[in-house]
């Protein structure tokens, strides 16, 4: 970004700063209307996201269990195929050899069919379990859609309500940022950022700080006064500038001097 260039005085400066800061003190009133709601919308958004991801997960993993019981039931269908096969093959053996070799593939062939029949029990009771989830998920999604529309809806009428008067207000911030050099723009954009209540510039009232309240001296008053420097805080590092670029600044009244009590002394004649 080119540096801005200006021949504005330090208190055209100090009063740009505030009728900055003016502004966006507005625009934070608007946004915090809105409280949490565009967080909670986004934490929504998020969340019915990754229930999406896990119901895509789990209905993959059901359709690979299918295939796979589905496969357990074809190895079945071919080993009692294989056992048939040997079984009639065993009645024309001519020797114990050729007995005892065929045997022992109808031995290993119901193994398999005991393997494949164990997985596929274990096989169905995931289904049945994964299945579960599913139902589960899809309920809560369900309801965590409803969710998310209703909070869509409030922040879309809130902001409705607000979305002009913060349009303006954002123009007007953007002309107030332009006429401001930069080094004194970044200084305060770093303090909102730093300040609890987005406050960067302050002005001072009843002699203190109007955005820590501590006492401020008053050399440091009469300079601030004069617009001839800009001070910050010694305490919380805002700029502080004079309480009569307040719009809505009013003269305090001075406080009356109570009238002295007068001492009389009574004469020693009198005693």
């Amino acid at each position: 970004m080119a540096k801005k260039t200006t021949t504005a005085t330090v208190e055209e400066k100090l009063r740009a700063l505030y009728e900055l800061q003016l502004i966006d003190t507005k625009i934070d009133k608007i946004r915090l209307i809105r409280g949490e709601l565009p967080l909670e919308v986004q934490d929504l958004e998020d969340e019915i996201e990754g229930l999406q991801t896990r119901l895509e997960k789990l209905t993959t993993e059901i359709e690979d269990l299918k295939i796979d019981v589905s496969n357990r039931k074809n190895t079945i269908k071919d080993a009692n195929n294989l056992i048939k096969k040997y079984e009639e093959q065993q009645n024309k053996v001519r020797n114990n050899r050729e007995f005892d070799a065929i045997t022992k593939e109808i031995e290993f062939q119901k193994l398999e069919i005991e393997l494949a029949e164990k997985r596929i029990k274990e096989g169905d009771f995931l289904l049945v379990s994964k299945q579960e989830k599913i139902n589960e998920a899809k309920e809560y999604l369900d309801g965590r859609k409803i969710d998310l529309e209703n909070k869509k809806n409030q922040l879309d009428e809130i902001t409705k309500e607000t979305q002009a008067e913060e349009t303006i207000l954002l123009a007007k911030s953007e002309k107030a940022e332009a006429v401001i050099e930069d080094r004194l723009l970044t200084a305060y954009k770093r303090i909102r950022e730093g300040a609890i209540n987005g406050l960067g510039v302050v002005t001072v009232q009843r002699d203190s700080c109007g955005g820590c309240f501590n006492k401020v001296p008053p050399q440091r008053q009469l300079d601030i006064k004069n617009h001839k420097k800009v001070l910050v805080c010694e305490h919380c590092g805002r700029i502080l500038v004079d309480a009569t670029f307040d719009p809505n600044y009013t003269v305090e009244a001075p406080e009356e001097e109570k009238p002295k009590r007068r001492i009389t002394r009574r004469s020693k004649t009198e005693a």
